[in-house]
């Protein structure tokens, strides 16, 4: 009796840590943890795929504590993890909101905010449209299999109950973060380039013709030039945002 009661704990203790990283990030990633997800679906997901994955990973899960202060560390140490490896999937979507936001300055769109659902906040128009495309498309490409396999690979790279190394994290967090900013320029880089060439365009005009109201003719010329533009150009854009984001997933796994 003694001997099922102590099975029964060791396989309940694994389901359960297994859980706090799979649960953690749910909690964050892309598609899953955001808030238009009904958080009864997030649970029964991640209960699902812990289900799962906890059979192999048993033999790699440590024992359970007997001391309640090495639990709490160690179930700190699953969700800073799972915490880390949805900030890298979230900071992938946040360039395509940072492009947005550049596109829109240059259309002059940049004061119509709508709310962002994939980033839960405020944002302009343009980045809200291509963050919501981008979602789709990861589900349509089953890019979320790279979300999932990042996850579960996760314990070949972070060892189940040893405390993280923080400052590697930190590292590749502030790079993936750097990398949202260098992506969402390279896709917003053609309205850029055009964008100049209106304004100087514009300050040609006003020097030749200074009693024309310029004002008023660039700013419908402005926002018609930048719906032509990402008519022409939307397909491109989230293609090379769908090619980042694969190569960025597939780098932090392991082999």
């Amino acid at each position: 009796m003694e001997m099922l009661a102590q099975l029964l704990t060791s396989e309940a203790f694994s389901f359960l840590f297994v859980f706090v990283r799979v649960g953690a990030a749910f909690m964050m990633l892309p598609g899953i943890g955001d808030s238009f997800v009904m958080p009864r679906l997030r649970l029964i997901l991640a209960l699902l795929v812990t289900a799962l994955i906890v059979p192999a990973l048993t033999p790699v899960l440590p024992a359970p504590p007997a001391m309640p202060l090495p639990l709490f560390v160690m179930v700190a140490g699953e969700v800073v993890i799972g915490l880390f490896l949805g900030l890298i999937g979230r900071f992938l979507m946040a360039a395509l909101d940072v492009a947005g936001t550049i596109i829109s300055f240059q259309m002059s769109l940049a004061n119509a905010l709508v709310f962002n659902p994939a980033m839960t906040m405020q944002g302009t128009l343009i980045g809200t449209f291509l963050t919501i495309i981008g979602l789709v498309l990861i589900f349509v490409t089953d890019l979320h299999h790279l979300l999932l396999m990042a996850v579960v690979e996760s314990y070949s790279v972070f060892p189940p109950g040893a405390l993280p190394a923080a400052g590697e994290m930190t590292d590749t967090l502030a790079r993936f973060l750097a990398g949202s900013f260098e992506i969402g320029l390279a896709i917003a880089a053609p309205f850029v380039v055009v964008g100049l060439v209106f304004y100087l365009g514009l300050g040609l005009l006003n020097r030749l013709m200074p009693q024309v109201q310029i004002f008023f003719i660039a700013m419908p010329l402005q926002i018609l030039l930048g719906m032509v533009l990402a008519a022409l150009t939307v397909s491109a854009m989230m293609l090379f945002w769908l090619g980042r984001f694969q190569d960025s997933l597939i780098g932090i796994l392991p082999g």
